[in-house]
């Protein structure tokens, strides 16, 4: 069985066991990665992607980050009192082996995981609303707010004038109160 992954541009035909020099990636030796940009599984019934196969992935142990070898660049203009110039360029590398191919049920990798999960997430988890959907609140009031012991819709409708001004970790403007009475009610 092999398969057709995508990395850093480049397109790579692996089979379990294989030792590979892809584009540097952020992961240390001995950790194991898994690459999602799978655009082709091959064997007994080969699956082609468009443009990927849907829960493909394929899992990595990292050896070793490493440089590439030494590439020169020599420019010499022609005649006399021309100029010459060299320079060189040594590209960095992850050496990776491949451990296994999953076909399907590959569970998305824990980066990409996070980044989508994690809004939702949080408040759900809390017990609180997500705070963002009032005009004007970005993730850093939301922080700032949190920060204060205001975590959802009703707590920020029932601020009096006085205990906006007591609060000052952020500046309560009155219009999220009334929005915040609105997305309270539902």
């Amino acid at each position: 069985m092999f398969a057709v992954l995508k990395t850093g541009g480049k397109q790579y035909k692996v089979q379990a066991g294989d030792v590979l020099r892809v584009e540097k990636l952020a992961a240390d030796a001995g950790e194991t990665i898994q690459f999602d940009n799978v655009l082709m599984i091959g064997g007994d019934a080969p699956v082609i992607g468009a443009p990927l196969v849907d829960g493909a992935a394929v899992k990595a142990e990292v050896i070793d980050q490493i440089k590439g070898d030494k590439v020169i660049n020599f420019v010499k203009r022609r005649r006399k009192h021309s100029s010459k110039r060299t320079v060189g360029h040594r590209q960095k590398l992850t050496l990776v082996r491949i451990t296994e191919i999953l076909a399907s049920g590959a569970t998305k990798s824990a980066p990409a995981a996070k980044a989508k999960a994690a809004p939702a997430a949080a408040p759900a988890a809390s017990g609180s609303d997500d705070l963002s959907q009032i005009t004007g609140v970005g993730p850093a009031a939301v922080k700032k707010l949190e920060a204060a012991g205001l975590t959802t819709f009703a707590q920020i409708a029932a601020l009096s004038e006085d205990d906006i001004a007591g609060i000052d970790a952020i500046k309560i403007k009155p219009e999220w109160v009334e929005q915040a009475k609105e997305l309270a009610q539902g």
